[in-house]
């Protein structure tokens, strides 16, 4: 099996977890349902984005052993926010829905948003993809994950599930300075650099009139 396989299939069941979840606990307020379409509803784009225009990055093949103990040891770590709010029955307040809710959904477009263009571009240009979402942003796919997770914690109204987070972040982080190393020889490598950030879009940069965008392969996500 492939990386791919055993990540799908945690965004799969991921759902279907958090239903028996509510189910355990008997705890069907609104807070559980929210959790459970934002993550849901995730899970399920995911899968659409790997029949439509996958990441060639998760096609590498890894022994079962260690795919199982990544699918239920490392991503089943991304349940502990659900899990918290469902057993201690919390009932997030009107005000942290509504700024989870935003926070998720600018995290969806930045994700899939720039994981579209990526494969749209590289597949009619090989090289540096330094325009549009990448013109002040390095990694724009990564902001998108940590975004969606970011919301899905925010539910639990708890410190855990952003340890956790900030565990896969630091993944992000290493994963994204080792994309710059192995890009750097390209042509107008350091240019970019210099107005763009790792995670973040810059502010203050402005772009360079008639930069057409050149690019080799921004990394994905470390979860997906």
């Amino acid at each position: 099996m492939l990386i791919r396989h055993y990540i799908n299939l945690h965004k799969f069941l991921t759902p279907f977890a958090v239903l028996a979840m509510m189910g355990y606990y008997d705890n069907w307020t609104v807070g559980p349902f929210v959790y459970l379409a934002l993550h849901g509803t995730y899970g399920f784009l995911w899968l659409i984005k790997e029949a439509t225009f996958r990441d060639a990055s998760f096609e590498k093949p890894i022994h079962p052993v260690m795919g199982w103990i990544t699918l239920f040891g490392l991503l089943a770590s991304y349940w502990v926010a659900p899990w918290i709010l469902i057993s201690a029955a919390k009932t997030p307040p009107p005000w942290l829905i509504g700024l989870a809710v935003s926070i998720n959904i600018f995290g969806v477009f930045f994700h899939f948003a720039s994981d579209a263009y990526k494969h749209a571009t590289l597949s009619l240009k090989k090289g540096l993809i330094t325009e549009q979402l990448f013109a002040r942003c390095r990694n724009p796919n990564y902001l998108g994950e940590m975004l969606i997770y970011g919301g899905f914690a925010l539910l639990a109204m708890s410190w855990i599930p952003f340890a956790i987070l900030a565990f896969w972040w630091s993944l992000f982080v290493v994963n994204a300075a080792k994309k710059d190393k192995s890009i750097s020889r390209h042509p107008g490598f350091d240019a970019w650099k210099q107005r763009s950030w790792l995670l973040f879009p810059n502010p203050f940069a402005a772009k360079p009139k008639g930069d057409a965008g050149s690019v080799a392969e921004p990394a994905s996500g470390a979860s997906g």
